[in-house]
């Protein structure tokens, strides 16, 4: 607090003072003769000696008492010790050359009983209305006046604003000055943590009432050390830290919260392909801490405290949840792995989550609604948060891992200034109590990007070579989002650094893995690049090409009209599944003899359609599995497609799937009960799902009920004619002659006259690549099917 002038002026001689007077001037009366020769003048000092306040209720006048010998009443204010400036009452229980300020007044100046201090008269000149001293603004903290009479105690803010404004009218307060008031019989401490003033004819303007402080800044409004309260002085109300009152409908909270950083935009965080996600976590858990406080009261709703994101991996869960901070004005995110909380000593993993919450917790109890946005990030939440009694270990630590983190976020003592972001790729894993409102109650599943999200990952992944030009002209961003189907924004980004790392190989000498050639600053990623960068990077999610190629090793090979019309009516039930808004689900059995071509069908179905989820649900990748990881596998299948759009997905030779076999009829429970239930279990909204199934045991299946799980059928059947079988031997090339054909065919039509046969396609095709092998490729394949038949 700085020393204020000496010999001010005199312009005004005391009592009400009204801003909005037009002649606030006063004709000031002769100093000397309304003034006793020993009163000390404005501008002269003496020493006193502070003594206790003689009249306990000048506590909530914030008066400093003064001996009636020293000054009349024309005198309002003093300086002691040069800077504490304090509002005077006269009074006649003090002799002179004493003070009585009451006690929050020694404490605040450190004045002790019977210490001598210089006493300054001060001038009335301070008020001149060309001086910056008339209150626009002012700050206060509240509390109790002592800490141990701290309890819960909810204040009306504007209440407060006009109780002081009636007590302490025209008064003169300083920066960082205390005084006690009187709220609905509570003794209450305010404490002045800011000050603006402007001069009078400035105030004079300002409407009484008015909030000065929420219409900007008035001209000439600046920062004080001290000035004049007056019935325009704007009054922002906010608890003291560590207070318990709670403050509703101070000025402060009337604003809009400035959550999101002004100058904040989401090209800014490097994420694409979200922007409905993003969408949806800011208008669940943004959206009403942007709104004032005490409106938010008055609906009587709290924040929302937890976002679960879930989703398969490298979908940009973690990378969301990091740059959520970026774009918020609030503490650094406090970032946490799940496994990182688990610690082998009894009772420390719970201690590890409850200092987690220590932050906001201290904030909170000192600010209450004003406090900070705190934000938890928990990376694998699964590890941590599994459903309780579901562990095998007998120490309990995870439970009470649980048990902590539930009282944290929804206990006794409920916090509304934190943010917890959980993250997981198995969602199911999750304690079901940590998922309701309350806690983590805003479900976002985070999925594969669509073609318009993949370019915008691609385009910010290429961002830097666009950039300074690496990328040939040749490269088409919208045709490479349209060739990654399925990929997520992890596998996109290592389809750029594949790319990347084929140009570098055109750049590095064949002799040589160290020696660069000379064309380096000319180098430049192509479109073969990408391409070949498609064929080495796959999406976890996308078509499992190589087992379905190894299915169709010859094709679909038409031997008769049949076998196009099987084909045509499998491609309706394609579209209809692609097509059809009320059949999200389709399932098609094909069914006939071992050998007839059934898998090779569905793996044909499964190549030529635009479907970006395929997966091969075989026999062979089940070997040496227990019954138990079958049903997790087949499981994790069908719940994958869940997450892409439009799926398909072949149950190849179920009845080995099943494990059936027809000695004693054995076959697994399980894994039969859990095709059951998947292959007639509906896909989520939004996603469609073709479930193809094939067996040689349709019998077999109609006892175990699994055929009716099925909505269609169609029949695969033998090859039963001659013809047939003529062009399935001339598709595979066994003669280079026409002739050769014509002769074998006429030899087996006399031979096989009368007799009826049937040959599977996939026998017939190994008998033709058996016969390929013999010099006297005529007689051996003859010879086969005479033997067979």
């Amino acid at each position: 607090m700085s020393r204020p002038p000496h010999n001010y002026e005199r312009v005004y001689s005391g009592g009400e003072m009204d801003p909005h007077s037009r002649n606030p001037r006063a004709t000031p009366p002769q100093y000397a003769a309304s003034h006793h020769p020993s009163y000390l003048r404005p501008g002269d000092a003496q020493q006193m000696k502070v003594l206790k306040c003689p009249d306990s209720s000048m506590t909530y006048t914030n008066l400093l008492a003064v001996s009636d010998r020293d000054f009349d009443r024309t005198v309002r204010f003093v300086v002691v010790d040069g800077q504490y400036i304090f509002n005077v009452k006269p009074v006649p229980g003090l002799d002179a050359g004493q003070i009585g300020p009451t006690y929050i007044q020694r404490v605040w100046g450190q004045f002790s009983i019977n210490k001598d201090v210089l006493v300054e008269a001060m001038s009335d000149s301070v008020v001149d209305a060309r001086s910056n001293v008339f209150l626009s603004r002012m700050e206060v903290e509240v509390s109790f006046l002592k800490p141990a009479q701290e309890r819960s105690l909810a204040v009306d803010a504007e209440e407060i604003s006009q109780l002081l404004k009636g007590s302490f009218a025209n008064q003169l307060f300083c920066q960082g000055q205390p005084f006690v008031f009187d709220y609905r019989g509570n003794n209450l401490k305010g404490a002045v943590t800011s000050l603006a003033a402007v001069p009078l004819n400035v105030l004079q303007d300002t409407k009484p009432g008015s909030n000065v402080s929420g219409s900007g800044t008035l001209p000439g409004e600046s920062s004080a050390q001290y000035g004049v309260l007056f019935s325009v002085t704007a009054i922002a109300v906010s608890k003291a830290p560590g207070s318990l009152i709670d403050i509703k409908g101070s000025a402060a909270s009337r604003k809009a919260n400035t959550i999101i950083q002004p100058d904040f935009k989401f090209e800014d965080l490097g994420i694409g392909g979200l922007d409905t996600e993003f969408s949806n976590i800011f208008r669940r858990a943004f959206a009403s801490r942007i709104f004032p406080p005490d409106l938010v009261d008055k609906l009587g709703i709290q924040h929302v405290k937890g976002i679960l994101l879930y989703g398969p991996p490298g979908t940009g869960k973690t990378l969301m949840a990091r740059q959520i901070g970026k774009m918020l004005n609030s503490v650094d995110p406090l970032i946490v792995s799940g496994p990182e909380i688990l610690n082998k000593f009894v009772g420390q993993s719970e201690e590890n989550v409850r200092k987690l919450f220590e932050p906001a917790e201290k904030e909170y109890r000192e600010r209450g609604e004003e406090s900070q946005l705190h934000i938890i990030i928990l990376d694998e939440l699964d590890a941590i948060c599994k459903q309780r009694g579901s562990r095998s270990d007998s120490t309990g630590v995870g439970d009470s891992v649980v048990n902590q983190l539930l009282a944290k976020m929804d206990g006794v003592d409920q916090l509304n200034n934190i943010l917890i972001i959980g993250m997981t790729n198995r969602k199911e894993l999750i304690d079901d109590a940590l998922l309701r409102p309350g806690r983590l109650e805003v479900q976002i599943e985070v999925g594969l990007p669509d073609e318009s999200g993949r370019l915008q990952i691609i385009k910010i992944h290429t961002a830097k070579i666009r950039e300074n030009k690496i990328i040939a002209d040749d490269v088409d961003l919208a045709e490479l989002a349209a060739l990654t189907k399925n990929y997520s924004g992890a596998e996109i980004a290592g389809l750029v650094k594949s790319a990347s790392s084929f140009a570098f190989n055109r750049h590095i000498k064949v002799d040589s893995v160290a020696e660069l050639t000379q064309d380096i600053s000319d180098m430049k990623i192509l479109r073969e690049d990408f391409l070949s960068a498609l064929e080495e990077v796959k999406p976890a999610f996308g078509i499992a090409s190589e087992e379905f190629e190894q299915c169709t090793t010859n094709g679909i090979i038409e031997f008769a009209p049949s076998v196009r019309e099987l084909m045509q009516k499998a491609h309706l039930f394609v579209e209809q599944v692609q097509q059809s808004s009320r059949s999200p689900l389709v399932s098609l059995l094909l069914h006939g003899p071992s050998g007839s071509g059934k898998t090779a069908l569905a793996a044909t179905i499964a190549q030529r359609n635009s479907y970006p989820f395929v997966k091969l649900v075989s026999p062979e990748s089940m070997i040496g599995l227990t019954e138990s990881q079958r049903v997790s596998a087949i499981t994790k299948i069908f719940n994958d497609s869940y997450k892409s759009p439009l799926s398909l997905i072949v149950v190849d030779d179920i009845e080995r799937l099943l494990e059936w076999v027809p000695i004693g009829a054995r076959f697994s429970n399980s894994v039969l009960q859990t095709l059951l239930v998947l292959i007639k279990k509906q896909p989520p909204k939004g996603r469609r799902l073709l479930v193809i199934g094939t067996t040689s045991e349709r019998e077999v299946l109609a006892q175990m009920d699994m055929a009716t799980a099925f909505s269609n059928e169609i029949y695969v059947e033998n090859i039963g004619t001659l013809s047939a079988m003529q062009a399935v031997v001339q598709h595979a090339d066994l003669f280079d002659e026409q002739s050769d054909y014509d002769r074998l065919f006429a030899d087996l039509e006399a031979y096989l006259e009368n007799r009826p046969f049937s040959i599977g396609i996939k026998k017939l095709l190994l008998l033709v690549e058996t016969a390929r092998q013999d010099p006297d490729k005529y007689s051996r394949f003859k010879n086969e099917i005479c033997n067979a038949y």
